[in-house]
């Protein structure tokens, strides 16, 4: 199939070039899956360094390549492109993360969801499955588009039909991730339909990404999430350490998520540094004593 992306690369990046290229099939929808959840961080560190960025697919898979991430709208777009230039039949959702139960559960366009067809196996006999690696600490494999609960390393998470969407599906999340749940709309969608929300979420003071940098990685035994200058480890324990000291955040940023900024300049890490410093300090004003 004709592709404008590096798809060679791409598969560098994730660590699974150097074998026969294969067939779309379950195994190796969950090969590439882990591999990129694994591989390719959830951040939103372009924000917080004044660079503007689009939902263009290719722009992001050319960013992912640089060695860089970023949120749902550059990872599923992105994989998205990957999956289809090797023959899987995907397609793109309008989305919404419900951060919290006060919120309405919708899909607002806040978020980019995936689903894969063609793929029949005895967990989803009609062949549809839910692919999201822009969850942060969400998914680290596909799952079956078929109601149940599934167990995924420390995660325990919900499918159901949405309440919200007619005809469209909800995801719960496990109690001790970072939102409540995620519905999405059943018809296909195309990029454009994200752009304005992806405005909104890249340069609002409302924005979560715009008030936090978070960046965040999921493997088999949990999830790691910085944000700010705040670490934790989700999973079978959990952990937390404050990263102030600024060798300490960069290095953690190279080892822990893959992401030593190699396309980043030493004015823009001073610069970001410094207002990771200052949110952290404003947050630790607002925290009760």
């Amino acid at each position: 199939m004709a592709t404008s992306i590096d798809v060679n690369g791409y598969l560098r990046r994730l660590g699974v070039d150097g074998r026969p290229r294969r067939a779309p099939s379950v195994e190796e929808l969950r090969l590439l899956h882990r591999a990129h959840a694994e591989r390719v961080p959830y951040e939103c560190l372009e924000i917080w360094l004044g660079r503007p960025t689009t939902v263009e697919p290719a722009e992001s898979v050319g960013r992912i390549l640089r060695g860089r991430g970023g949120y749902c709208y550059h990872l599923n777009g992105a994989f998205s492109e990957l999956l289809r230039a090797l023959g899987y039949q995907v397609t793109r959702h309008v989305g919404g993360v419900q951060s919290t139960a006060d919120k309405p559960a919708e899909a607002s366009a806040n978020h980019l969801v995936l689903t894969v067809s063609g793929l029949p196996s005895a967990e989803a006999p009609d062949g549809r499955w839910l692919v999201d690696l822009g969850m942060g600490d969400g998914l680290h494999e596909p799952l079956p588009l078929v109601a149940g609960t599934y167990h995924q390393g420390p995660f325990v998470y919900g499918l159901r039909p949405s309440e919200a969407e007619p005809g469209g599906w909800r995801f719960d999340h496990d109690p001790r991730g970072s939102f409540l749940g995620m519905d999405f709309r059943p018809e296909a969608a195309d990029m454009p339909a994200f752009a304005e929300k992806h405005e909104y979420l890249s340069t609002s003071p409302d924005s979560g990404f715009v008030r936090t940098a978070a960046v965040a990685r999921r493997d088999a035994g949990g999830a790691d999430v910085l944000r700010g200058l705040t670490l934790n480890r989700v999973g079978a324990t959990s952990t937390r350490t404050v990263l102030d000291d600024r060798g300490d955040y960069f290095g953690v940023l190279a080892d822990l998520f893959g992401m030593p900024l190699a396309d980043v300049t030493a004015a823009e890490r001073d610069n970001l540094w410094a207002r990771l410093v200052e949110a952290h300090e404003r947050w630790l004003e607002s925290v009760p004593r």
